[in-house]
């Protein structure tokens, strides 16, 4: 489970993340939506433990982030939009590095080829990370997001630069570990994707929520029934200030 509470991120006079709150249950795939600048990447980052927060709570599986750092970080994982990967390793390697940071090395061993031929990097095991392209990055990046057995993901624009076929079995593999129980939570411009692939949303402006719940929910409280969820975003959103707070359970 992934917990915020009135989390602020504030850069001297510019507050980025503004009181959010956020709540993502094991089993489902919320969509954090929201227009260029309005905090997702930032809040995405505090909810990894990457950026330490001006103020709030959020916590990962129970664990505090802040302050029980390294049991809120045994089931994260985290995928951002551009890979930060160690180029001078091998596929293989690099996998192998990840599971040793987390002590699961037993996950490796069992599971390590198996989880590369998923993600048809098996033939690219020896070859060096630095030549892969931005879609067989991406792809390793989920891979090592895996191995240490995650129940908590956060994917931070997965599909932008993937190609259709990988695109289709990073949303498969997404689906699946909802399925096994996982909590997922992605950010996105692809809205037609999160429309078909997230069971709810939750949309920010400003570093602030503005909306969430289902698209028949949102559909509801804006009198869109029937639109897509590209429109409701729109209407919402217009020009960052129309927006009215739509809390959802």
């Amino acid at each position: 489970m992934l917990e915020v509470l009135r989390l602020v991120k504030q850069y001297k006079n510019f507050v980025a993340v503004n009181e959010l709150d956020m709540l993502v249950r094991p089993g489902e795939i919320v969509g954090l939506l929201g227009p260029n600048g309005a905090g997702k990447t930032t809040a995405m980052r505090c909810c990894a433990g990457i950026l330490k927060p001006t103020f709030g709570t959020i916590r990962i599986n129970g664990a505090d982030i802040q302050t029980d750092q390294a049991k809120a970080k045994a089931g994260l994982a985290f995928v951002p939009e551009v890979p930060s990967l160690y180029e001078l390793l091998t596929v293989q390697e690099h996998l192998k590095f990840i599971a040793m940071c987390f002590n699961r090395l037993d996950i490796f061993d069992q599971q390590g080829e198996a989880i590369l031929d998923r993600f048809h990097l098996l033939e690219k095991k020896n070859e060096l990370v630095a030549t892969l392209s931005k879609g067989m990055r991406q792809k390793l990046s989920v891979a090592c997001a895996l191995i240490h057995e995650a129940n908590v993901f956060l994917f931070d624009e997965p599909l932008i630069g993937v190609d259709p076929s990988g695109a289709r079995e990073l949303k498969e593999e997404i689906i699946r570990q909802r399925d096994a129980g996982g909590t997922i939570l992605i950010s996105t411009h692809l809205l037609d994707t999160a429309e078909k692939l997230c069971d709810r949303v939750l949309i920010v402006n400003k570093g602030k929520n503005i909306a969430e719940g289902t698209l028949a929910e949102l559909q509801s409280d804006t009198h869109m029934e029937g639109q897509s969820l590209e429109e409701v975003f729109l209407k919402l959103t217009k020009e960052g200030d129309e927006a009215t707070t739509i809390p959802h359970a």
